[in-house]
């Protein structure tokens, strides 16, 4: 029986609007912002650098710009501007928010760097029902690797069968699969609604 409900921030609880951000705010075309965002994302200064806790956002433009000097003006600004990433989903979080009093734990469990954790859920609702939560930059682990899913179910000592996780990324899902945990794999905020709604009729 599932007991606990444990959300991805990114594309799942909030959306993300960084190709938006690089042409439209900044005025890059499609292939440009393609480029760049790859760059970016696909790095490990994101990953295990700034998702992972283990570089400063200062340190990463520096690395950034060792590695991408012809780029480092857009990625300077793209980082320093990182509120203009996140989309709200209010209604998702109402949802929530409506789960935890029909009687679910609520838990997160996101790769997130330190400052764009702190600017995009500012004000967001969600937090204030959450009964607990892991996000990797706090814990020097990022998923899908095997020990963030640990260091969560260790320690508010939960029972990997009674979760159900929800994450927009196949890796992730299926990591926390093999650790004995439902998930679903949330492809759109529309499929997520739907979900939810269902679960709140039940």
């Amino acid at each position: 029986m599932v007991r606990n409900l444990i959300f991805d921030v990114g594309n799942v609880l909030i959306g993300y609007r960084w190709f938006e951000m690089l042409t439209e705010d900044f005025g890059l075309s499609s292939e440009e912002a393609n480029r760049i965002g790859n760059e970016m994302f696909e790095n490990d200064l994101w990953g295990l650098g700034l998702d992972g806790g283990r570089i400063t956002l200062d340190e990463a433009i520096l690395e950034y710009g060792k590695l991408y000097p012809q780029d480092i003006r857009v990625m300077e600004w793209f980082l320093r501007n990182g509120e203009r990433m996140a989309v709200k989903r209010p209604e998702i979080w109402e949802k929530v928010i409506g789960l935890k009093k029909k009687g679910y734990n609520i838990y997160i469990l996101s790769n997130y760097s330190k400052e764009l954790f702190e600017m995009h859920t500012k004000d967001a609702s969600f937090l204030k029902v959450l009964d607990g939560g892991i996000v990797s930059y706090q814990v020097k682990e990022i998923k899908p690797g095997r020990r963030i899913y640990e260091l969560l179910l260790e320690k508010y000592d939960l029972k990997a069968e009674e979760c159900l996780f929800f994450d927009d990324r196949a890796d992730n899902v299926e990591a926390a699969r093999n650790m004995g945990i439902e998930a679903i794999q949330v492809t759109s905020r529309e499929m997520l609604n739907e979900i939810l709604d269902k679960m709140l009729s039940e």
